[in-house]
């Protein structure tokens, strides 16, 4: 049975007014009262217009696994000494097998008020469940959409790389990280145990204190290197020449040995970082130095990396030396890459566009990992309905008000191909048809209304789980792809970082009508004398 990937994903992992309202609940005889949960938001984060759902895969690896251990029973028994023994003896038989739970495709992009997840069953254990659910889907969910942001703000040919692990919110948030900034766009990961658990592509080079190791050229404990034919060759004379060649001869001692020392360890993965000391007197001119020597042995240098500095000015410096460099000695360095790093954010990535740049790849760590412009999605988990009579929970906010009752979902997709809007309706209401026209809704506006004709209707909400999983698990790489789609088929006003154009989340005339007949009925009315 699959196990949660984080060991500490179990029953336990919930607050305590959890398991106080479900001793209220089975001490009253309502545990098992049929009851219907949403979990959804309210606004999208990053001031945009979109989310990413993901976590879903996590979410049902924990009801696979949901069973309260004798050791938990035995530590609960402490913290709520008032309870009755018998309160603890069911909560040891309780388990997932009648639960239902519809949810929306991992890696689909979403929008305000939509269930992403519909979870249906045993009163008590459907509440038991929420703060469980919303950790494994708001971090999730927020980073994949940040990793999403970032992506759109790259362009499609640039390579992302996550190197978010030594700054991300502990083990498991690099973790998470790691994964579902995959889901989201990026290329790879610095992180060797995401790498492992997941398939996740993984790529790294050097650090500058490995630069700083050394400090000249006879630190090195050999002078050859074999070429890509496996012959032994001579390896730093060559660098030699090239430097005196090239004029380079005061550069960094220190750092060319390092580089020398990189190449003779990977010679088919040369990448090197380049600012230690001096990135246009010295870092780069080493690389040079280095690579074309490796090119006369049949290798193809990776690249260099940027870590500091003006990350436009300097990689088009680079560039034009890579290009002048390559025409003087008739060599090909067409394939050379440059990475950049150093606090890059979504708002830099927009920036270096604009300002005109030579970078191939970015490699981000914390403002990707850390959510730095956002730090929560802010998903909730409201009861939408009880013993089969739908519920709502009111407010002063009208974006607070729920919708009750449960609901279907589906995407009205437009004749051009893109998504129109989001439909919500009253599970078992009809669903639109493609090529008949439907009234649309907004649920607390009511001159807001629009009569759209679909070309196709996608139907977002599936069983998952029925007492036990419906679906099979989907790989982390086939979820990258479905989340690259589903950018590719939404509208780019919806998508762009700066004012983008609201997406329409709609009910169906029945569910309008029954959410302010429900409304009327359960607000208070006031009195004045």
């Amino acid at each position: 049975m699959p196990q949660p990937t984080n060991c500490l994903v179990n029953p336990l992992l919930t607050d305590l007014y959890q398991l106080t309202m479900a001793y209220a609940y089975w001490s009253n005889g309502r545990q098992d009262d049929a009851a219907v949960f949403d979990l959804f938001f309210r606004k999208p984060p990053f001031d945009g217009e979109f989310t990413v759902f993901a976590g879903l895969e996590e979410v049902l690896r924990l009801l696979e696994s949901y069973r309260f251990t004798p050791d938990q029973i035995e530590y609960l028994k402490t913290v709520m000494p008032q309870c009755r023994a018998e309160f603890f003896d069911w909560l040891a038989s309780l388990d997932t097998s009648a639960i239902t739970v519809h949810a929306v495709p991992e890696g689909t992009l979403v929008f305000p008020r939509i269930p992403l997840l519909r979870v249906e069953g045993p009163l008590a254990a459907t509440q038991l469940l929420e703060t469980t659910l919303l950790t494994l889907v708001n971090y999730a969910s927020l980073v994949a959409t940040n990793a999403a942001r970032f992506r759109l703000a790259a362009g499609p040919d640039k390579s992302l790389l996550e190197f978010g692990l030594r700054r991300a919110q502990g083990p498991d948030g690099g973790v998470s990280a790691s994964l579902y900034t995959y889901l989201g766009g990026f290329d790879a990961t610095s992180n060797v145990l995401a790498g492992k658990l997941y398939g996740i592509p993984v790529r790294g080079t050097h650090a500058h204190s490995y630069v700083q190791t050394f400090q000249s050229l006879s630190e090195l404990p050999r002078t050859t290197l074999a070429d890509a034919a496996g012959h032994e060759r001579e390896f730093v004379t060559p660098v030699l020449d090239y430097r005196r060649r090239l004029g380079y001869q005061h550069t960094n001692s220190g750092e060319l040995a390092s580089f020398i020392a990189y190449a003779q360890a990977f010679p088919a993965g040369f990448l090197a970082l380049v600012d230690t000391y001096d990135t246009i007197q010295s870092g780069i001119p080493n690389f040079l130095c280095v690579a074309l020597a490796l090119l006369d042995l049949g290798y193809t240098p990776v690249g260099i990396r940027l870590d500091s500095g003006d990350l436009a000015h300097l990689s088009n410096e680079a560039r034009r030396m890579f290009t002048e460099t390559a025409r003087a000695l008739d060599c090909d360095f067409s394939r050379v890459m440059i990475v950049a790093s150093n606090e890059i954010n979504e708002a830099v990535l927009l920036s270096l566009n604009n300002q005109g740049h030579a970078i191939d790849a970015f490699g981000i760590g914390t403002n990707l990992v850390t959510c730095q412009a956002q730090p929560a999605l802010g998903c909730v988990y409201k009861l939408v309905a009880i013993q089969d009579d739908p519920r709502i929970k009111l407010s002063q906010e009208v974006g607070k008000i729920t919708l009750p009752g449960p609901k279907d979902v589906y995407r009205i997709i437009g004749k051009d191909g893109y998504a129109l809007l989001d439909l919500l309706v009253q599970a078992g209401e009809p669903a639109p048809r493609p090529g008949e026209k439907v009234l649309c809704r907004h649920p607390f506006n009511e001159t807001k209304r629009v009569i759209v004709t679909p070309t196709e209707v996608v139907s977002l909400l599936q069983c998952v789980w029925d007492g036990q999983r419906t679906m099979a698990a989907k790989s982390p790489a086939l979820v990258r792809e479905y989340v690259k789609d589903q950018l590719i088929r939404t509208r780019k006003d919806h998508l762009r970082a700066i004012n983008p154009t609201p997406y329409k989340v709609s009910v169906s005339q029945k569910l309008y009508e029954f959410l302010h007949e429900l409304w009327l009925t359960e607000a208070p009315v006031s009195e004045m004398e």
